[in-house]
C-alpha cells in the first residue's frame, strides 16, 4: 500500500505509517534540521528510513503530479501553533495554518484514507466554528473556497452540502472520524493528548472506529498499590517504596476489593521507558546516542518535572523555556534534572537506533513536535486493515468481514 506523508518533521509519523507495512512516495517536510535528521539516518543506513524519498520544502510547491491518484494513504500533522495552548491562538488568520492546503492535496491526489493528526487546542470552544470547518472541508474537498468568500460564508455552504446529502451520492468525499487520544492509553510512556482525523473515501464502504485503548492508569495504579508488581519488576525494595498518595486511597481500595482482573495493561511510566538506560552524568561515551547531560535545571512553582512512576507530562516544542517543566524529570532524590535527547526519544518511542541532528534544543524541539512512534503505528495499522479488508471485498463481494 502507498503512501504520502506531509509535514513530517523528524519521522514519528511516518515511521509508524512505514511499520504499518506503508510504502512512501514522498515525504515532505520544510524544516532543515528535520531533514538533515532523515537524512543522517539514511546515511548510517538505518533501514526503516533508508529508501524514504525525502523532499525538503513547502507542500505547496511540491509537483504533486507526480504522485498518482487513489494513493491508500494521505498522513501528515499540519503545523499545530495556530491552535497550540501555548500559541498565538490564531487559527484562520495565521499564516502557519496549513490546514487549507492540506485538503488541496487531498482533492488533488483523492486518497482512499488519510490520518491528520493536531494538538488538543484544535478542539477548544473558541475554535469550535473553525474546527467544524476543517472538518467539512475534509469531507467535502470539492466544495472549494471561492474567490472573495469568507472561510465563514464557506462553513455554511458545507453545511448546507452536508445536510443536503447530494455530493455523498456522486462526488469525492470522505467518511470522517475525528478522536482525541492520549498517547498513554495506547503504551506511550507521556500523556499526550492530540486530535487525529481520519477520513475514507466514502466509495469504499469502509466502516472504522479508533483503535480500543491498550493501558490505563487505573491498571498502573493496581501494579503499584494492590499488587506491587510494578515495584518488585523495578527492584525497588519496600522501605525505599513511597507512600501511597492520601488522594488515591479511596480509589485504590475500590481496585483492590474488585473481583474483575485489569483488562488493559498498567500505563507505561518514565522509569519503565529509562529503566536500562543510565543517568546520562554516567553513560559510557558512544553508547548511546544523544544521549548527554544537559545542566541548569531547576524546580519552581508551575515547574516540576515529570515523576519517574508516572508516564511523562507531554513533551513539548522547547527547551529551557518551556513553562511546566516538561523536559525535566524528578528523580528518586527529589532533585530534577533535563532529559536528554536520547531519554526523550524513547518517551516519544523512537527506537534508540535513530540519531537526531542538531544541538539539544534543536533536538528537543523536533522530538516535542513528533507523533510516538508507537500511537502511530497503532492508528495506520488499523487503517491498513480496514483497506486491504476493503480490496478482499472486491475480489470476494460476498465474504463478510472478521471482526477481531
Amino acid at each position: 500500500m502507498r503512501s504520502v506523508e506531509l509535514f513530517a518533521g523528524a519521522g514519528g509519523l511516518a515511521m509508524g505509517v512505514s511499520l504499518a507495512g506503508f510504502e512512501s512516495l514522498a515525504i515532505v517536510e520544510r524544516d532543515k534540521w528535520a531533514c538533515e535528521s532523515v537524512r543522517e539516518n539514511q546515511k548510517r543506513g538505518y533501514p526503516l528510513v533508508l529508501d524514504w524519498p525525502l523532499w525538503e520544502g513547502d507542500i505547496r510547491e511540491y509537483d504533486w503530479s507526480s504522485i498518482p491518484e487513489g494513493i491508500e494513504l494521505l498522513a501528515g500533522g499540519p503545523p499545530c501553533q495556530p491552535f497550540s495552548m501555548g500559541g498565538k491562538h490564531k487559527a484562520y488568520g495565521d499564516k502557519r495554518d496549513m490546514f487549507p492546503s492540506t485538503v488541496e492535496i487531498v482533492r488533488k491526489l483523492r486518497p482512499k484514507s488519510f490520518i491528520i493528526e493536531n494538538v488538543k487546542g484544535l478542539t477548544r470552544p473558541s475554535f469550535a466554528n473553525y474546527y467544524q470547518y476543517i472538518l467539512l472541508q475534509l469531507e467535502f474537498p470539492e466544495v472549494t473556497l471561492r474567490r472573495d468568500e469568507t472561510w465563514m460564508n464557506h462553513l455554511r455552504r458545507l453545511q448546507e452540502e452536508k445536510t443536503s446529502g447530494a455530493l455523498h451520492e456522486k462526488g469525492l468525499t470522505y467518511n470522517i472520524v475525528p478522536t482525541l487520544a492520549n498517547a498513554a492509553d495506547y503504551g506511550v510512556p507521556q500523556k499526550r493528548e492530540r486530535v487525529f482525523i481520519v477520513g475514507f473515501r466514502s466509495d469504499l464502504g469502509i466502516e472504522w472506529s479508533f483503535p480500543h485503548a491498550t493501558h490505563a492508569y487505573d491498571a498502573l495504579l493496581h501494579s503499584q498499590w494492590v499488587t506491587g508488581e510494578y515495584w518488585d519488576k523495578h527492584k525497588i525494595p519496600r522501605k525505599e517504596r513511597p507512600d501511597m498518595p492520601e488522594r488515591l486511597e479511596t480509589r485504590i481500595k475500590k481496585l483492590s476489593s474488585s473481583l474483575f482482573p485489569m483488562k488493559e495493561r498498567p500505563w507505561r511510566t518514565v522509569r519503565d521507558a529509562l529503566v536500562d538506560i543510565p543517568d546520562p552524568r554516567e553513560s559510557p561515551p558512544g553508547k548511546f546516542h544523544n544521549h548527554h547531560f544537559q545542566g541548569g535545571a531547576k524546580q519552581y512553582k508551575g515547574h516540576t518535572g515529570s515523576p519517574l512512576d508516572l508516564p511523562a507530562k507531554t513533551l513539548k516544542a522547547g527547551d529551557h523555556g518551556v513553562p511546566g517543566g516538561e523536559n525535566m524529570i524528578v528523580l528518586d532524590d527529589g532533585n530534577v534534572r533535563y532529559l536528554s535527547a536520547r531519554e526523550s526519544a524513547r518517551i516519544q518511542t523512537f527506537p534508540d537506533g535513530y540519531v537526531f541532528h542538531g544541538s539539544w534544543s534543536e533536538t528537543m524541539r523536533q522530538l516535542g513536535n513528533a507523533v510516538p512512534v508507537a500511537l502511530a503505528r497503532r492508528v495506520a495499522a488499523s487503517v491498513a486493515e480496514r483497506l486491504a479488508e476493503a480490496e478482499l471485498r472486491k475480489i470476494s463481494p460476498t465474504g463478510s468481514r472478521n471482526v477481531a
